[in-house]
């Protein structure tokens, strides 16, 4: 797909971060776009700086995408308000962190992640397939992630069920290829797999997860974290419970302020990949040098001698690092 001027975009997790940046880098060359997120006014300023960049319309409709009724309800919206029978390219860009580990899971926490970030696109997929076969040229755009080929965040944190969901977003898009080449050749799919990107995700997922912010830690939640910085190295036996939550606070700030690529720039490398309709879109420097190391020594993968040489390539700069530094 070479020019996206006059196509009709679909996004999801349009609110912020990669999802805001897609919709206004699309409006911008000529595209309508309609765009769902949980937070309408999210959404809101997303469609403010949209309009202010372009003339293409921009729809905007509340949907948690792990709901697969709400996800058709959206497909519905979609059809009415643009008043077609087609769309040319769907962005399954909404996701979220958290579940964490499998031995010692919180049920709720796995099953939130996984319906998000996996049947989040197999719900958008399944609802917009059929505008996307009406298309005289079709796309369909997934989100995974580094962890979609690398299931860790380094050795000292389980990263279980986010990883999991993204190697089935991963592996659900490859076999795409081949389904689509022969149902529906006329539609294209790419696997989307950034590094870190800065967004709120982080400061998000505890929300999404129907919890509050890093300040409203509960007790038993500050327990966690002081258990988990304790077992990384951290001297934090004796740190107030205020100072484990605003350590959290810090962790999630840096993740979105200090990473090596911005939203705006990922979203550029999204739509270039698109147009030149590579299958796999990794995204950002670290990605590159991570996917390289993975093949070179794939036995040593999960070793901690893994971060060591992303380190020496002047990345995982914020992982496993001395939070108490920055206090």
């Amino acid at each position: 797909m070479k020019e996206f001027g006059g196509k009709i975009a679909v996004v999801t997790g349009g609110g912020t971060g990669m999802g805001r940046e897609l919709v206004c880098q699309l409006v911008e060359e000529g595209a309508d776009v309609a765009m769902c997120d949980v937070s309408d006014d999210n959404m809101q300023e997303t469609k403010a700086l949209a309009q202010a960049k372009g003339e293409g319309r921009v729809l905007s409709f509340v949907c948690d995408v792990s709901d697969e009724s709400a996800v058709q309800d959206f497909q519905r919206y979609v059809a009415k308000e643009f008043d077609t029978d087609h769309i040319n390219i769907l962005f399954n860009n909404a996701g979220i962190a958290g579940g964490g580990a499998f031995v010692n899971m919180v049920r709720t926490e796995w099953d939130r992640c996984f319906d998000v970030c996996f049947y989040g696109v197999f719900y958008g997929c399944n609802a917009f397939m059929p505008m996307l076969l009406a298309s005289d040229e079709g796309y369909i755009v997934n989100t995974s992630s580094v962890n979609g080929f690398w299931a860790s965040v380094g050795p000292d944190v389980s990263h279980t069920a986010y990883s999991a969901a993204k190697f089935a977003v991963k592996g659900f898009t490859e076999a795409l290829i081949t389904d689509l080449r022969l149902n529906a050749p006329h539609v294209k799919c790419s696997v989307v797999m950034p590094g870190h990107i800065g967004t709120s995700i982080a400061l998000n997922t505890s929300q999404v997860h129907g919890k509050g912010g890093a300040m409203d830690m509960s007790s038993e939640e500050v327990a966690f974290m002081r258990s988990r910085y304790s077992e990384a190295g951290l001297p934090v036996d004796n740190l107030p419970d205020d100072d484990i939550r605003k350590m959290v606070l810090q962790v999630q700030e840096d993740f979105r302020d200090k990473a090596p690529t911005s939203a705006s720039q990922a979203a550029k490398i999204i739509l270039d990949g698109v147009r030149e309709e590579r299958w796999r879109i990794l995204v950002g420097d670290d990605a590159y040098v991570l996917d390289e190391i993975v093949r070179e020594a794939p036995e040593e993968a999960y070793e901690p001698s893994l971060g060591e040489k992303m380190r020496e390539r002047g990345h995982f700069k914020l992982i496993n690092r001395d939070l108490t530094e920055e206090k």
